[in-house]
């Protein structure tokens, strides 16, 4: 489908000068490309662009409640997108996927406790354990030349240590776009349950799945996988509404969901501002057109940097991906000082990606290269990433 004649409004090759609104992405050198921060360069759907217009007009912006007619919305979408049937009392509003995972690592593990992460993963894990004066734990994952995979047996190691009271899940998993199946969130489930582990599962991603690949909601997994854990999700990704900021959470167990929810509380992380209700419901309720067309376009985005990238015979390629709007570069055939070769990017082109050491030592001779944006730049970013590529001093 060409997306800029779909009937819903979208034109992702419209050029949006977000550097007029002070993004905080876009705080670059003038003749820098940024393809770096994870967020895109479209403007949101324009369902949601009509709801926050009208609540614009209303012209009164006090204090906000979270009405019942939020919990539906997003129970319904979770349903219909996702086949998780959630009741609304699970459901509860965060200013943040980050403050969500802040607060239940506050809420749900005590100082000096272990926290699990699979590197190379977000980078904004550490912070939300280390902040709070508990210990990373790491389960790398393996990397097959074709898919990233769990490491099993190190994984169940390390989930027995008496230690480790709480595993963070990427699902999908960012930065290598990894889908994890039904079996393998099932078995995660196990062996937690197995250990004593809570579970807290960031599916901020999980709209921007490959077309054609369903995404799984940990939750879903197995009867196990919902009573050992709680979901951090948004609208954010996917419909580029971050600085709305609106999140939240559900959780099956409800002492489990009463701690974090009292946490985020404490936290002043709870409340929604003038516009993050009426954005999420017009999102949840209209969008999906705009947002099938989105992930058709980015999926275009994607084929087209891992084909330039294998065309073009530079040692660095694509890692194969079904979720995100990320490309994962392996650049280890060219170094392994990921650091250095982004430096040398962005002095000698302008080019601005993120070393994949930031997520771990398991990313380190990789790239992170955002392609949320119009195929123009996509294209781009392409041409500085071979010449800088090509004048790097091995």
């Amino acid at each position: 489908m060409d997306s800029r004649n779909t009937g819903v409004g979208a034109n992702f090759d419209q050029p949006l000068d977000r550097r007029l609104v002070d993004a905080y992405k876009w705080n670059v050198g003038t003749d820098e490309l940024p393809m770096w921060v994870a967020d895109m360069d479209f403007a949101t759907a324009p369902v949601v662009q009509a709801a926050l217009a009208e609540r614009v007009a209303h012209g009164a912006f006090g204090y906000s409640d979270v009405p019942e007619a939020w919990r539906r919305s997003v129970a319904d979408w979770w349903q219909r997108r996702h086949g998780l049937a959630l009741e609304a009392s699970e459901l509860v509003f965060s200013t943040g996927v980050v403050a969500v995972l802040s607060s239940a690592v506050r809420a749900l593990t005590n100082v000096h406790e272990n926290v699990l992460v699979q590197p190379p993963v977000y980078n904004v894990f550490w912070n939300s354990v280390v902040n709070n004066g508990r210990h990373v734990v790491e389960s790398p994952l393996s990397f097959d030349g074709t898919r990233w995979s769990i490491d099993w047996h190190d994984l169940e190691e390390r989930l027995a240590d008496p230690q480790t009271t709480m595993m963070i899940v990427c699902n999908p998993h960012n930065p290598t776009g990894t889908v994890w199946d039904r079996d393998e969130l099932a078995r995660i489930g196990e062996l937690c349950e197995r250990h004593g582990v809570t579970v807290v599962s960031d599916e901020i991603h999980c709209e921007l799945v490959r077309p054609g690949k369903a995404h799984v909601p940990f939750a879903s997994a197995s009867e196990t996988c919902r009573r050992i854990s709680l979901t951090a999700a948004s609208p954010s990704k996917a419909f580029n509404l971050a600085g709305l900021q609106s999140a939240y959470f559900f959780a099956a167990d409800g002492r489990l969901r009463h701690r974090v929810e009292r946490q985020l509380n404490t936290d002043e992380c709870a409340e929604p501002n003038s516009f993050a209700i009426a954005a999420t419901i017009a999102a949840y309720d209209e969008g999906a057109p705009w947002l099938d067309d989105l992930r058709a376009y980015l999926q275009r985005n994607k084929d087209e940097v891992g084909a330039s990238l294998e065309a073009g015979n530079l040692g660095a390629r694509m890692c194969p991906s079904d979720a995100t709007y990320l490309c994962w570069l392996d650049c280890r055939p060219v170094t392994d000082d990921d650091e250095r070769l982004c430096m040398h990017l962005r002095r000698q082109t302008g080019l601005v990606l993120s070393p994949g050491s930031q997520y771990g030592d398991a990313g380190r001779g990789f790239l992170r290269m955002n392609v949320g944006t119009r195929r123009e730049l996509v294209r781009k970013g392409l041409e500085r990433l071979s010449q800088g590529i090509r004048t790097f001093a091995r």
